[in-house]
């Protein structure tokens, strides 16, 4: 062969590779290197073989060819966005990417709401991709730890497909936040479009998958607790527990499935997701009572032989402008992992809608903590905005967490600002635990009842992911008689601080307990549906010095309990042998199926006041088609908790159920809360697609 002959096989196009073309050059190579193995030294072949290792090639090429792939697929999305900036679907403005909203396409994607989509966190957690099965690893926690999965088989990048950090669930947030594009170095946006390009190109199963940093995996923390049991009314006829009007679990759930991972178990509280949703409930008739109870029965959708018993609570609505002066300390955490995006970003937004929702003669302090604490802003009125909107825009992270030095000092500030008859809170902003000082959690909790007791209150708001201690907000909320949120959307932020601002800045009542006593004669078993951090002993009820939930302006809080008729099929617990006993039927007004108590206090008040009523037959919706939209869909919702936390007792009640009763109890729906829950229900069921085939 000349070289002519040379040139010319240079120069001609390389054909396609064959079917098995693959296989035979791999082959090839390895007879190769079999043969200059018995040529030459064992030291030389281990060089050769450190160099042309067959599985690292192999991975090489796969790796290789998913690259290929993702960049067909990129060249599909930059077509499609070069076909919506034709048709006027997207411009660029001067706040960032804006959609358009084109009515056809709305409709036919099942709403006519644009939804605000925009930059996300800029950390991950260990997880699994979208559709390969993520389960229910991801988050730290003693039960998340030992279930994890290899960290090679499974790796999820934050809010990949997700509605990202501004979402709106369904309007759009009256502000300008900052875009994708905005957000970050240009290797912020290199980084998001590897993460898309890796999600488009799955990989072989075989194929393992680059772990993640230790520093960046999850470190969430939340307290384990398993299901409550079913209780034999024979046996255990009373059940109590303190109510609660937190929300925290649900907006986190939200998150995980946005990023396409199913929650731990230990993540959802049945309770928080269904108390996230207003219903329809009769508020109290005048201001002399802080609310009445609102009960109905109605056939279980996941067990046509069990009933559930709905007991709903309306707290009372201070009237605006007739609200008590408000004596506020924002406690903010600028500790280094606050840097990022979904944190303190997000946090300062929250902090200036806050702001929008107080009255010009309220006061507003701000302490910092990080390394150590520091005051940003003494005691300054609403009515000097710029003043506190400039203590806020000048907020910056960095160094440790001295989270107990700043909560000494933000109830120091606020007794300092006390206000007599007036609302005095302490608001926490934090992305989780406390590294420097006061940080063992009793000690935490003991400081802040003691505050508690002289009238300062706290709340707790939860930023970002990774490094949540969830576990000890809860605790110290509940010490500090007030809420736990988490606000990882700028909407979630409107919803807590603005809609719902009179629930959490105005208390109407105080150590809310509820016992409900079950009927043996109608009853043969009942379930307490969440609240399993909330329990109380029996002579609780009772006992005035036994810290309680709370209830703001305008709270609305469920509970929810499945009960099964005596004679029923349903029983799971059969009747004892040698224990039987005669139960008799209760006189009263048709037949009972349990008798409610609600203790309270009123604000200032130490000696707790009682409400009674039965819940009768004459409470009973006989079909479930006739109880009303909020019945069915607080149904849904805690079908949907049970369901992600393994849905022991809703047997084989799947997501498309779900979805099918929530989508016919919607109602009225003006913040898009009700779709966007459908939304979520239809995201686990893509993630958990071997337990939704139904």
């Amino acid at each position: 062969m000349d070289e002519r002959d040379l040139a010319a096989l240079r120069d001609a196009p390389v054909p396609e590779p064959g079917p098995g073309a693959r296989e035979r050059a791999l082959q090839a190579s390895l007879a190769a290197f079999s043969e200059q193995r018995s040529t030459q030294g064992s030291g030389a072949w281990r060089r050769l073989k450190s160099v042309f290792n067959p599985q690292r090639w192999r991975w090489t090429m796969q790796r290789r060819m998913a690259l290929g792939a993702a960049a067909a697929s990129f060249a599909v999305v930059a077509i499609a966005a070069q076909f919506s900036l034709e048709r006027g679907l997207i411009s660029f403005g001067g706040a960032g990417l804006e959609r358009r909203t084109d009515p056809a396409i709305d409709k036919a994607a099942g709403t006519e709401e644009p939804v605000a989509r925009n930059a996300r966190s800029e950390q991950f957690e260990v997880g699994a991709p979208p559709g390969a099965g993520a389960g229910r690893d991801g988050v730290a926690g003693e039960r998340a730890e030992r279930d994890a999965v290899p960290e090679q088989e499974a790796v999820a990048a934050n809010e990949v497909g997700a509605s990202g950090l501004y979402s709106t669930g369904g309007t759009v947030a009256p502000v300008s936040p900052p875009t994708g594009f905005e957000l970050g170095a240009a290797g912020e946006v290199r980084r998001q479009f590897h993460d898309a390009a890796r999600f488009a190109a799955p990989m072989s199963a075989s194929e393992p998958t680059p772990a993640l940093p230790p520093e960046l995996t999850g470190r969430d923390r939340f307290s384990e607790f398993d299901a409550n049991p079913v209780h034999t009314v024979a046996e255990d006829p009373v059940s109590t527990f303190s109510i609660d009007v937190d929300t925290a679990s649900y907006a986190f759930v939200r998150r995980m499935l946005r990023e396409g991972r199913l929650p731990p178990e230990d993540v959802v509280r049945v309770e928080e997701m269904v108390n996230y949703f207003d219903y329809g409930y009769q508020p109290p008739a005048s201001a002399d009572e802080p609310f009445r109870p609102t009960v109905a029965v109605f056939p279980t959708p996941w067990n046509a032989e069990t009933r559930l018993v709905r007991i709903g609570i309306k707290g009372h609505e201070v009237v605006p402008g007739a609200r008590r002066p408000a004596n506020l300390v924002f406690l903010i955490d600028v500790s280094g992992s606050m840097q990022s995006a979904d944190k303190l970003a997000l946090l300062k937004s929250a902090f200036r809608l806050l702001l929008d929702s107080l009255e010009p003669e309220d006061t507003v302090s701000i302490v910092t903590y990080a390394g150590e604490a520091g005051t940003a802003l003494e005691p300054t009125r609403v009515s000097e905005r710029r003043e506190i909107l400039d203590a806020i825009d000048g907020l910056g992270a960095g160094g440790s967490t001295a989270g107990a030095a700043g909560i000494e000092a933000a109830y120091d500030l606020a007794a300092d600002a006390f206000v007599d008859n007036g609302v005095n809170r302490v608001i926490l902003a934090t992305d989780g635990d406390f590294n420097v000082g006061m940080s063992e959690p009793g000690a935490l909790e003991d400081y802040i009842a003691r505050k508690r007791a002289s009238g300062i209150y706290l709340s707790v708001l939860g930023f970002g992911a990774g490094n949540y201690n969830d576990a000890l907000m809860q605790a110290l909320a509940q010490s500090g008689n007030g809420n736990a949120a988490y606000i990882d959307t700028l909407n979630e932020a409107r919803k807590v601080l603005v809609e719902e601002a009179g629930s959490t800045l105005v208390p109407i009542a105080g150590d809310v307990k509820i016992q409900v006593e079950f009927n043996p004669a109608t009853v043969a078993e009942y379930r307490l549906i969440g609240y399993e951090t909330r329990a109380l002993a029996r002579e609780d009820f009772n006992n005035d010095r036994v810290d309680a939930g709370d209830i703001g302006s305008g709270h609305t809080v469920t509970a929810l309990y499945e009960l099964t008729p005596a004679g029923s099929p349903a029983r799971l617990v059969d009747d004892l042998r040698y224990q039987r006993e005669e139960v008799q039927a209760v006189a009263g007004p048709g037949e009972e199926y349990a008798y409610l108590r609600l203790r309270y206090k009123l604000p200032g008040e130490s000696t707790s006041r009682l409400i009674e009523r039965a819940i009768s037959t004459a409470d009973e919706r006989r079909r479930i088609e006739t109880a009303d939209d909020d019945m069915r869909f607080a149904a849904a919702v805690a079908a949907f908790g049970q369901k992600l936390r393994g849905g022991t007792y809703i047997g084989d009640y799947g997501y498309d159920d779900i979805a099918i009763l929530a989508q016919g109890a919607r109602g009225d729906d003006p913040f898009g809360y009700r779709n966007e829950f459908l939304s979520l229900v239809r995201l686990a069921a893509a993630i958990d697609r071997p337990s939704s085939r139904r």
